[in-house]
């Protein structure tokens, strides 16, 4: 049986899921999949499953924000995943960080979505050996990453972006950018703490791997074919990277 948001069962779906917020760029990783099957798009959810150098992946999408990326996470974890991998944009808190990788090692729990699974004294840490591997993988793309401390958080125009409502109701943003540096955090997201915390308790192997996109209230963006430039090795770089990790899983060394 199908699961109720995603339309996906255990036929359908690999050990291997990577999770995108745009369903859009699911279209593009569909592209390095050799054999890809359309499984379904269902609201926000775009899923394909296909392989990449022999490794079955599925690539689904989980819109914006916690919600919905914690229900596509439990429905992929019904169907039988094992392995999960947020790739998405990131918004950096340090201006040399345009255009490079974060890969976090942990994150801030500041959405409300985990909270309503776990404490928030349990932390959100990504899975060791994975980062590793997305690490390496990074530099054989002849790219450049930090392993840093994400803050996920709910609220994108009341606590990421000015807006006209944020300004008219006297939101001041800078405070909490000011803030996060202080904490040495390195990316704030909107998803990143909530899926490491799921992953954890589900004993799903997960981590995050985003690229820098914008700086810190957009007063800095790629665009233009910059964009898809970065977007499209974002792709690349983590299905390498999947096929490296099952590469060291099969020879035992993971």
């Amino acid at each position: 049986m199908s699961t109720l948001y995603l339309g996906v069962d255990a036929s359908t779906v690999a050990r291997y899921v990577l999770f995108s917020g745009d369903p859009w760029r699911v279209e593009v990783l569909k592209q390095y999949l050799d054999n890809p099957r359309k499984v379904a798009f269902q609201r926000e959810f775009n899923t394909y499953t296909g392989t990449y150098k022999g490794v079955e992946v599925t690539v689904t999408s989980t819109g914006i924000g916690a919600p919905s990326a914690a229900i596509a996470l439990e429905e992929m974890y019904e169907a039988g995943m094992e392995v999960a991998v947020r790739m998405g944009t990131v918004m950096g808190l340090q201006d040399d960080l345009l255009g490079k990788f974060i890969i976090p090692i942990a994150a801030m729990r500041r959405e409300g979505t985990s909270l309503s699974y776990v404490e928030e004294s349990y932390p959100a840490v990504a899975d060791v050996d994975l980062v590793n591997v997305m690490n390496e993988t990074v530099n054989l793309m002849g790219a450049e990453y930090v392993n840093g401390i994400n803050c996920t958080m709910d609220g994108f125009y009341s606590q990421m972006h000015d807006s006209r409502f944020s300004k008219e109701s006297g939101r001041d943003m800078a405070g909490t950018f000011e803030e996060l540096r202080r904490l040495r955090v390195t990316g704030i997201d909107m998803e990143s703490s909530c899926l490491l915390t799921l992953g954890r308790l589900m004993g799903v192997k997960t981590c995050i791997v985003t690229m820098t996109t914008v700086l810190e209230n957009l007063k800095e963006t790629l665009q233009g074919q910059a964009r898809k430039d970065a977007e499209d090795l974002l792709c690349r770089t983590v299905l390498e990277g999947i096929y490296r990790y099952d590469e060291r899983n099969k020879d035992g060394r993971l």
